[in-house]
C-alpha cells in the first residue's frame, strides 16, 4: 500500500470562519470559477472526474451558497478542512497537512515603502556584495519585473519584494545576473531573515531583454525555514519508507523527510512525474506532488478563465492516475490555501480546502468539515501503518 497526495496549489473552496481577520471574508476560489465560467462564452466548467469524486458536494458543505454540483454517486471520500495555522501561506498549509500546524505567527513585512527594515537591506547589500537593491515593496512578481527589469539589467541590482505572505522574494535575470549567483544570494538572505521569522526566501529568475519580453522561468527555488517538529514525511523516512517529493514539495519542507526530489515545472510535467512514480514506487511509499500553476499562473494573476482551463486539463488526466493505482493505494487530492481569482489584490485567500480521498479499496461518502488539515496526515499514517502523529484525526 502507498499514499499519493496531490496538492492543487491555491484551490480553496470557501472562506474560513476567521477569514475576516485576513480581509478575505466571502472569498471562494472554486465558487467564483464556477460562477464565472457559467456566465462566459465557454459555458459551464467541465470537470466530471473531480465531481464524481465528490468535489461539488465538499464545496457546497464548505459554502452552502455555492450550488451543489454532482456527477452521479460519489466514488470516494469527500469533505473539507479548516486551517489551524495562523497564516494563509504555502508552508503553513503543507506542513499542517503533514501533521504540523504553525502555531505561532510568521513574521511579515509592512505595507510601506520601503517595506524591509533598513538594517536588513544594508546587510543584504553588504553580505551579497551588491550595488544596491530595487523594489523594496509589496508587489506582484510579474508586474515588478516588468517595471524594473530593464533597470535591474543595467545596474546589477536585484529586485527584492514581498507580499501578504511571510516571504522575501528576489527576482534576477538568469543571464545578466546569473542563476547560481541568485541562488547563492538567496542562501545569504535566508540566514539574514531568520531573526524576523520569515517563512520563505524565493528565487524568481527571469529572462528577456525589455518590457513585454520578460518571462519568469521554471528555475524558481524556495528556501524555507525547516519544520520545527517532525512531520509525516520525517516519520515515513525514519521508518525507511520512500518519500518522493515532486515539484515544490522538497523546497517547502526545506528538504526534510524527503528521500527523492523530482524536479518538474508546470502542471503537465508534475502530472507526468507523478504517474511515472505511481508506476514504480515501492510498497509503503509516499508520493507527494504540488501542482503550482493553479496558484502562480492563475490565482495570483487573477486569471479566472485560465484557472478554469487548468482545472479542466487536470480533470482529464485523472483516469490515467486511477488506471496506474495498485489495489491498496490511497490518493488524496487537496489544497494548501485559496487564491480567489476574482479577489482584490494578488495575494492568497483564507479558505477551506477540499479533501477528496479515493483508491480501489477506499470507501465512499462524506467525511464532513474537518477541524484541521492535519487529518490528512493522520489518515496517511493510519493507511501506511506509521506511528500516529500528535495532531489530527484519521478519516479512514
Amino acid at each position: 500500500m502507498r499514499a499519493i497526495i496531490a496538492v492543487l496549489d491555491s484551490f480553496g473552496i470557501g472562506s474560513l470562519p476567521d477569514a475576516d481577520r485576513f480581509g478575505d471574508a466571502g472569498s471562494n476560489t472554486f465558487g467564483r470559477i464556477v460562477e464565472g465560467r457559467a456566465k462566459s462564452a465557454e459555458g459551464p466548467l467541465r470537470i466530471p472526474n473531480l465531481l464524481s469524486l465528490g468535489l461539488g458536494r465538499a464545496a457546497h458543505a464548505a459554502d452552502p451558497k455555492i450550488t451543489e454540483l454532482t456527477n452521479g454517486p460519489a466514488s470516494g471520500l469527500y469533505g473539507a478542512a479548516r486551517e489551524l495555522s495562523k497564516g494563509k501561506d504555502t508552508p503553513s498549509g503543507h506542513w499542517e497537512m503533514m501533521g504540523l500546524p504553525v502555531e505561532e505567527d510568521w513574521g511579515y513585512f509592512p505595507k510601506t515603502v520601503p517595506t524591509f527594515p533598513a538594517e536588513l537591506t544594508q546587510a543584504v547589500i553588504r553580505e551579497g556584495k551588491l550595488p544596491g537593491i530595487l523594489g523594496d515593496c509589496h508587489a506582484s512578481g510579474t508586474e515588478i519585473i516588468e517595471q524594473l527589469g530593464e533597470e535591474h539589467i543595467k545596474t546589477g541590482k536585484p529586485i527584492c519584494y514581498t507580499s501578504a505572505d511571510s516571504v522575501y522574494q528576489i527576482a534576477a535575470h538568469e543571464n545578466h545576473f546569473g542563476l547560481e549567483r541568485l541562488y547563492e544570494l538567496c542562501h545569504i538572505v535566508r540566514k539574514l531573515v531568520d531573526p524576523y521569522r520569515i517563512g520563505r526566501v524565493i528565487a524568481r529568475p527571469f529572462i528577456g531583454e525589455r518590457p513585454g519580453e520578460f518571462q519568469r522561468t521554471g528555475n524558481r527555488h524556495d528556501y524555507a525555514t525547516p519544520p520545527y517538529r517532525p512531520t509525516v514525511l520525517d516519520a515515513a523516512k525514519a521508518a525507511r519508507r520512500e518519500v518522493i517529493g515532486i515539484g515544490k514539495i522538497p523546497d517547502i519542507f526545506a528538504h526534510s523527510g524527503v528521500t527523492q526530489e523530482i524536479a518538474a515545472h508546470g502542471n503537465e510535467a508534475v502530472f507526468d512525474a507523478t504517474l511515472t512514480h505511481i508506476k514504480t514506487a515501492p510498497e509503503g511509499a509516499i508520493i507527494f506532488a504540488n501542482f503550482v500553476d493553479f496558484d502562480t499562473l492563475f490565482g495570483h494573476r487573477r486569471n479566472l478563465m485560465g484557472y478554469a482551463a487548468a482545472l479542466e486539463a487536470f480533470d482529464k488526466r485523472i483516469p490515467e492516475l486511477k488506471a496506474a493505482l495498485r489495489p491498496d493505494d490511497l490518493v488524496v487530492f487537496s489544497a494548501d490555501h485559496g487564491c480567489d481569482p476574482t479577489w482584490t489584490g494578488s495575494d492568497h485567500t483564507r479558505e477551506h480546502i477540499p479533501i477528496l480521498a479515493f483508491g480501489p479499496k477506499i470507501g465512499t461518502g462524506p467525511i464532513g468539515i474537518r477541524s484541521t488539515f492535519a487529518d490528512i496526515g493522520q489518515s496517511i499514517t493510519k493507511h501506511l501503518g506509521l506511528t500516529p502523529m500528535p495532531m489530527g484525526t484519521s478519516f479512514l
